[in-house]
């Protein structure tokens, strides 16, 4: 009986007893979700064929020893295009939100991290990954050193506006939510949500090997979500066969790939 259709209802269970109401309203629910499911695909092929958009500049961050455990200096300087290990890989960087107006890390984040530092060997397979925040160097790694990060690249924006153009802070140095009103096609009802400030920005390499187009994956429930076991997953099977993405941009021309 499971995983057929009876008396026009696809059954999901072999169970005998479920009523003829909750069948028809959980026939209502699976037709729904099949909807769903086809409106995202509409969304992520919209946003597949988003044209290259703006050029972005090299920017510049702040990394401490790869041994989290060999302290905090001496720190150095590394630029956007020198966290791609080789032209031909994709880099994904997390906007970790801690440093700032956000004096405690976000314990969003730091979950997620916990289980990015798990699998990022697996990553490391098929992309570079990275975590930026905006906390200096020693506040950064006091917190992975806690956490147990010593697998995860960990950078500090420094200066850099990287994560005010990204959208992961605002102009006085907030990393948290923000409060988003999203209005329906007719303008007639509003919902307010609460929209988490980080995102996840892809940086993938054009054809030509010498420029970068970023993608933007924003975990909000103003967007459509993905979640963080589901990304994890799909990051694993990178390249992906899907589009979350919000918009696209390159590097700006004459960027040298080390």
């Amino acid at each position: 009986m499971v995983h057929t259709f009876v008396d026009g209802t696809y059954r999901l269970t072999n169970l005998t007893t479920e009523s003829p109401g909750y069948l028809a309203k959980r026939e209502e629910l699976r037709l729904g979700e099949v909807e769903l499911m086809r409106q995202r695909e509409r969304i992520a092929e919209l946003r597949r064929n988003l044209p290259e958009g703006a050029a972005i500049q090299d920017y510049r961050f702040e990394e401490g020893p790869r041994d989290l455990n060999a302290g905090d200096a001496p720190v150095r300087n590394v630029s956007l295009s020198e966290l791609f290990t080789t032209p031909d890989r994709s880099l994904v960087i997390y906007h970790f939100m801690f440093g700032k107006k956000q004096t405690k890390p976000c314990p969003m984040c730091t979950a997620w991290l916990d289980g990015a530092n798990g699998i990022a060997h697996h990553l490391a397979q098929n992309l570079d990954f990275a975590v930026v925040a905006a906390a200096d160097i020693p506040t950064l790694r006091a917190h992975a050193r806690a956490r147990g990060w010593d697998k995860l690249r960990l950078l500090s924006a420094g200066n850099s506006s990287f994560k005010y153009d990204f959208g992961s802070e605002d102009r006085e140095g907030g990393q948290g939510m923000k409060e988003v009103r999203a209005m329906t096609d007719d303008a007639r009802a509003e919902e307010f949500s609460r929209t988490p400030a980080n995102i996840l920005s892809l940086l993938a390499i054009n054809s030509d090997k010498r420029s970068a187009r970023t993608r933007v994956f924003p975990f909000s429930r103003a967007a459509p979500r993905v979640s963080c076991a589901t990304f994890t997953q799909r990051i694993q099977e990178w390249p992906p066969t899907f589009s979350s993405v919000a918009s696209t941009c390159s590097l700006r021309s004459g960027t040298s790939w080390t």
